[in-house]
């Protein structure tokens, strides 16, 4: 069983892969278009296209940013549906190839200008589908921040919704429990709340959780530009929100 498999995968081989992560979903048809080509632009394409974009930037006040998993190949972690996706080279009958551990896995320059631009105050908001943790590795406050499929290394109570971020991953994935308990005090001189710690890793079929959701709909509505990075918008609802633009209207890239 894929799940078994992904269970017993932790402890083996460092365990924390993408690979072990997309094992350890429940199977599923729709896994969008696989195989898409890198597009490299000549030289001054790129630079036409990045003084566009600056000129986006300045001429907008509330932006928020939308990553996938292209922003962390550069950190050994490997996409999805790219050339040498996971999903990609399992469509074609091959093992999947990767660098590093989530672990082991360090924020790349593009995490890194993230923080930067949130902390000079031009980025307002990120939405990220990755499930790595190198946005909040990186340093980026959480409360700026929606990771709309979950964290390998957050785990949540089930009763008072507190939730954990760990150095090591969290051991379990689908919303199940941990084998954890929560240790938050209700009061003093009562005792802590006890309540089960479960993974925050959305299987296929998982409802994203609302407190991300919410945070990301309130921010893109309000938003007049949207900067998607590394994401190919495949998956749905989170592919929908770029476009959620104040008034439903407004320029994205």
């Amino acid at each position: 069983d894929n799940k078994e498999n992904f269970i017993g995968s932790w402890a083996g081989a460092g365990g924390t892969m993408s690979v072990n992560y997309a094992a350890g979903l429940s199977p599923y048809s729709d896994k969008g278009k696989c195989g898409l080509p890198e597009i490299f632009d000549p030289p001054e394409e790129l630079e036409r296209k990045v003084r566009a974009l600056a000129d986006l930037i300045r001429g907008s006040s509330n932006i928020v940013f939308h990553t996938g998993a292209g922003i962390s190949t550069a950190s050994g972690i490997p996409d999805f549906r790219g050339p040498n996706g996971v999903w990609t080279m399992e469509e074609r009958g091959l093992p999947p190839k990767f660098d590093t551990t989530f672990e082991n896995a360090r924020p790349s320059k593009t995490h890194m200008a993230l923080l930067e631009l949130q902390r000079v105050g031009i980025l307002k908001f990120l939405v990220s589908q990755n499930v790595d943790g190198l946005h909040v590795r990186s340093g980026f406050p959480r409360d700026k921040l929606a990771e709309l499929h979950g964290n390998m290394f957050v785990e949540e109570c089930v009763k008072c919704g507190k939730q954990y971020v760990r150095d090591a991953v969290v051991g379990s994935m689908g919303l199940k429990p941990t084998g954890r308990l929560c240790d938050v005090s209700k009061a003093r001189g009562l005792r802590a709340c006890r309540g089960k710690l479960i993974d925050t890793i959305l299987d296929w079929e998982d409802s994203l959780p609302d407190r991300d959701l919410s945070l990301a709909d309130d921010a893109c509505r309000k938003a007049d530009l949207s900067v998607t990075l590394g994401t190919s918008l495949q998956i749905k609802p989170s592919g929908n929100l770029p476009c959620s633009l104040r008034g439903k209207a407004g320029s994205w890239s």
